[in-house]
């Protein structure tokens, strides 16, 4: 009896290229013995819906886009219940957890990787009541990636959401949170926060501490502290781009567990995609929760 194999994809995508290779594509997983089944997706969520409500029902879920359509593939599986193993295909403008994986961007050998490699366990991180991939954060730049249309991101790619993020430097919005983690209480005002699960955010390389591992079972975590003045600010920015590899205006640390409460509520990005607005936040890692297909 064939495997079952769900193939989802966001068709407008990375300048929607898969339909130049999705007959190659196609081809690779029925050569690997899989009966397939695709599916475009129509809008946002509505790649979590699928792989929701079809994970028992298949052998493998291949998905091809950015890192959001992958979020969403991941959340609906862990939400299922039925942990089965999960291909990527990378499509997007800047492809963060691809890169972190060494999936290939060649869409054909990836889909060759997704159909023919190896296991990998990798945790997952549960946000509140939801789940994300690589990525949670919020404050500057963080609103960037959801309110950047689809089509400026294909038409400039990467430029495009430093393009955006550009804008808010005028005007800097900030929020007082306590921070607890291991033990540990920090109080302090933030412009910018982030938990990760990746070498690599937004593109940039070098700016998340400590030794990285997608299987370690802890989140690298970078909270940015509010600029007193033009210095400060300079100082912050020379962090994010890796010119300094130090900076008493960031706190970051390595932890599987963090709560994060202010006095009003923050918006929050998962995996590039709107996570909703929170008063009081929990993420802790999911050790090991899903297998990624990798080479």
């Amino acid at each position: 009896m064939k495997k079952r194999l769900l193939f989802i994809f966001n068709p407008r995508s990375g300048q929607g290229k898969i339909r130049e290779y999705l007959t190659d594509i196609l081809d690779e997983m029925i050569k690997a013995g899989f009966e397939v089944t695709v599916y475009l997706t129509q809008g946002q969520k509505d790649a979590q819906r699928v792989a929701c409500e079809e994970a028992e029902h298949y052998d493998r879920i291949v998905c091809s886009g950015g890192d959001g359509t992958l979020d969403e593939v991941v959340t609906g599986v862990m939400t299922s219940g039925c942990r089965i193993p999960i291909g990527y295909i990378p499509a997007g403008s800047t492809n963060d957890f691809g890169n972190s994986l060494g999936i290939d961007k060649n869409m054909v050998h990836a889909a060759q990787i997704a159909v023919g490699g190896q296991l990998f366990p990798c945790d997952i991180g549960r946000f509140n009541q939801d789940y994300f991939v690589y990525v949670a954060a919020f404050g500057l730049f963080t609103e960037v990636s959801y309110q950047t249309s689809q089509d400026l991101k294909n038409m400039l790619g990467h430029a495009a959401y430093i393009l955006e993020g550009a804008k808010q430097l005028w005007d800097i919005p900030s929020c007082r949170m306590q921070v607890e983690y291991d033990g540990n209480v920090v109080y302090d005002e933030f412009i910018y926060g982030m938990i990760t699960n990746a070498k690599s955010v937004g593109g940039f390389k070098g700016i998340i501490p400590g030794d990285i591992g997608l299987d370690d079972g802890v989140f690298e975590v970078t909270l940015v502290k509010m600029p007193k003045n033009p210095i400060e600010l300079n100082e912050i920015l020379a962090f994010l781009t890796g010119i300094i590899k130090d900076s008493h205006m960031v706190y970051s640390f390595q932890t599987d567990y963090i709560k994060l409460t202010s006095n009003e509520t923050v918006a929050w990005t998962l995996d590039g995609e709107f996570g909703g607005e929170h008063q009081i936040v929990e993420v802790s890692d999911c050790s090991r929760a899903l297998e990624i297909i990798v080479e």
